[in-house]
């Protein structure tokens, strides 16, 4: 599938992550059908193993017109019946249930409970689903028709999910806020490239039964594409930060170019620094508004995300990142106005690596977008070492979804970028200028004594820069650093930024980072 059609599935997928069920009354037995056989982490990696040396088989898809001919309204309407719920009654502490196959999720998958080492694959009855209004009769659907992906429910709340994983490899999870927004990723291949980027499967998952009363479940899953075959397993941990202990072991079928490992997906359509689509009525639209990095050697970067007039690729070089993610830091309602889908509460995404990850590069796509329901930034690492078939790439890392990350980088940070035209009001404008504005808060600002004053530490990889300033803000208890990037004459080279505020040699802030593309003359 093309990726548009991905995205398609990214803003259903947002939409389908707090449905309208009843609270559950009664539970339904799932059937089971097969033999139980053994299953554990070691004998996925050797399924994914052996898949790896044989040729790739796509997955079948659903057939039905009537399945084929839903519409994101008609989707929508199929539900699940929550008594057939994976565990509903049981007091376990978390609860599966499961999409139906249709619309743009056509790749049935398979799903299995794992009970003391035994796995057997759960049954898909159309009896498990509401088919009233979508024009789908369930009495004609074939018993071994399968599922979508499925949603997990927390004991805290009957009726809204608290994670979804629903087409190809994608999957997104709620904080405290219970507010979906970017999304997660099992793997990106050849993202931003000039050729069709590729999207592996998910094409089976196995549900590990919890104890009751449990604070976390276990999930893994089976990946599939052209070029690699794959072994995850999830540890999920709901709360107010929400947190997935991620295991990931990779086998490449033939040489991979551009391997995305730990990929988020989010939205940036326009902000305070980029409204080059700056024509709705709601001031700011985005899931996330930068790219946060913990380097290997300790430095705090931030990168403000813009919507480009074209692809831009971003490369980040590293070695054993302590951490990145997509952060949604702005939490103002007042900046957003949407009553609708609440960007303020949008999750922010931090990866955290479980282990050095060698040589790589923190890797960012920008995708242009006219429109907030295609998802348009594309986060990764991309390890150094050439993927090459016959190995084995085993990477661990933990996600934590919600607005507050568990890091602290003790520095100031970042909390508003502003752009605009440059130079002095009330002057004639000689040359073209662009004015930035980036304002610092938190850290230790509160401790620097009267003769301390924070300084600027800017560089410029093309152009001058001048009337620049720093002063505080008192309004956000901080500091605003200020300066004019005058680009060389005639080029419209994407210009890198380099900024961070120090004091006796000291830095103050995390540094901020950007990339600017002038004008034509």
């Amino acid at each position: 599938m093309e990726r548009r059609d991905f995205l398609k599935a990214s803003a259903a997928l947002a939409a389908l992550g707090l449905p309208a069920v009843s609270p559950l009354t009664h539970a339904a037995e799932l059937k089971k059908v097969g033999e139980s056989q053994p299953f554990d982490y070691a004998w996925l990696k050797g399924k994914a193993r052996t898949l790896a040396t044989g040729p790739y088989t796509p997955p079948p898809q659903v057939t039905q017109p009537a399945l084929k001919a839903l519409t994101f309204d008609t989707f929508q309407a199929l539900r699940f019946k929550p008594e057939h719920g994976l565990w509903a009654g049981e007091a376990r502490g978390m609860e599966v249930r499961f999409f139906h196959p249709g619309y743009i999720f056509p790749t049935p998958v398979h799903m299995f409970e794992v009970v003391d080492g035994q796995a057997r694959q759960l049954a898909y009855d159309p009896a498990m689903f509401e088919y009233e209004g979508t024009g789908v009769d369930g009495r004609k659907l074939p018993r071994d028709l399968g599922f979508a992906g499925f949603k997990l429910l927390n004991f805290t709340d009957p009726t809204r999910d608290i994670a979804a994983f629903l087409g190809a490899s994608y999957f997104r999870a709620v904080g405290g806020e219970m507010q979906f927004g970017l999304s997660a990723r099992g793997l990106a291949i050849d993202t931003g490239m000039p050729r069709p980027e590729e999207f592996p499967l998910f094409t089976a998952f196995w549900f590990e039964r919890p104890p009751t009363h449990a604070e976390s479940m276990t999930v893994y899953a089976l990946l599939e594409s052209p070029s690699v075959a794959g072994a995850y397993r999830f540890i999920i941990e709901p709360g107010p930060t929400l947190r997935m202990d991620v295991d990931a072991a990779l086998y490449p079928r033939k040489t991979i170019e551009r391997l995305g490992i730990a990929p988020l997906t989010s939205m940036y359509q326009t902000g305070e620094n980029d409204k080059r689509m700056a024509n709705d009525w709601r001031p700011e639209i985005h899931d996330s508004d930068g790219l946060a990095m913990w380097t290997g050697n300790g430095e705090w970067i931030w990168r403000p995300l813009t919507n480009p007039a074209t692809l831009r690729f971003n490369a980040y070089a590293d070695e054993n990142p302590r951490g990145f993610g997509l952060m949604q830091r702005d939490r103002n309602f007042d900046h957003y106005q949407d009553d609708g889908v609440f960007y303020e509460r949008r999750p922010s995404l931090w990866v955290e690596p479980k282990a050095g990850w060698g040589k790589g590069a923190i890797e960012l796509v920008e995708i242009p977008t006219v429109d907030e329901t295609f998802d348009n930034i594309v986060a990764f690492w991309h390890p150094q070492q050439a993927v090459e078939p016959g190995q084995e790439l085993l990477f661990g890392y933990r996600l934590h979804w919600g607005s507050r990350m568990p890091m602290d980088t003790h520095k100031a940070r970042v909390v508003a970028t502003r752009t605009g035209i440059g130079g002095v009001v009330g002057q004639p404008r000689k040359h073209f200028s662009w004015r930035f504005a980036i304002d610092f808060a938190g850290g230790e600002f509160n401790m620097l004594g009267g003769d301390v004053k924070p300084e600027m530490a800017l560089q410029l990889s093309a152009g001058t820069a001048e009337l620049t300033s720093v002063r505080p803000l008192h309004e956000i208890h901080g500091y605003r650093a200020m300066f004019d990037l005058v680009p060389p004459a005639g080029s419209t080279e994407p210009i890198n930024l380099r900024l961070f505020l120090k004091a006796g040699g000291h830095a103050l802030s995390e540094t901020w980072m950007y990339q600017y593309s002038p004008p034509a003359a």
